[in-house]
């Protein structure tokens, strides 16, 4: 059986040329962070080209959303110091969650995958926005359907894998009139949309979802 040829010493890359390799290997990662990943996560574009490429306006469509999420979230206020009914029941299940065996705990996530379909109707006045969410498992699909009456909205698909985590954006848009696809949890946790209404009427969103998700709620 023949063996390839073990390399001589002088065909071997010098520390030169090793050095050289590195060095275009963090310039070109300098430009495509400089160039593709800071205007289109966080609308950063210092050289111009991701505005050129578009990459800018996702950007800032992404961080406009997450801030006007996050400003509703604190106009909400603190929860309450008493938890709700919701919340009891949730906390309950987590401590039970601690003594029930590895079998029992196999099916809770197989339940938790059973397949649902709800319709959800969201109405936004001018100005305001809302967020619903699937509590899913990770690998979980879900096909949805969602379309405006009256209207466009600006919109954010993202998944949220705890409290104080950061979130993960899918997809996002602006002055859309609706979007369809399947989700797919790249996480344990909430994965839904928030959108804002910055139109002048009233809007009405209509919701379909079907797949392996535990429940859906309005988070603000």
């Amino acid at each position: 059986m023949y063996n390839s040829d073990i390399p001589t010493r002088a065909e071997l890359p010098t520390s030169a040329q090793l050095l050289r390799s590195t060095a275009i290997a963090i310039v070109a990662a300098a430009g495509i962070l400089v160039t593709i990943v800071l205007p289109a996560e966080y609308a950063i574009d210092p050289t111009g080209i991701g505005r050129m490429l578009k990459l800018t306006e996702m950007g800032e469509i992404k961080t406009q959303l997450a801030a006007e999420a996050e400003a509703d979230r604190l106009k909400d206020g603190p929860a309450p110091a008493t938890p709700s009914p919701d919340q009891r029941s949730s906390l309950l299940t987590t401590l039970a969650g601690l003594f029930v065996s590895p079998a029992q705990a196999g099916e809770r996530v197989v339940l938790a995958q059973a397949e649902k379909t709800d319709e959800t109707v969201i109405t936004l006045e001018p100005t305001k926005g809302a967020e619903y969410k699937l509590t899913m498992a990770k690998g979980a699909q879900v096909t949805f359907d969602w379309s405006v009456k009256d209207g466009v909205v600006n919109y954010d698909m993202h998944g949220t894998p705890g409290p104080g985590a950061k979130e993960k954006s899918y997809k996002t848009g602006r002055a859309v009139a609706g979007d369809t696809g399947v989700l797919t949890a790249e996480f344990d946790g909430g994965h839904g949309w928030f959108w804002r209404n910055r139109g002048t009427k009233p809007v009405t969103i209509f919701l379909r979802t079907k797949g392996a998700y535990a429940e859906i709620k309005r988070m603000s």
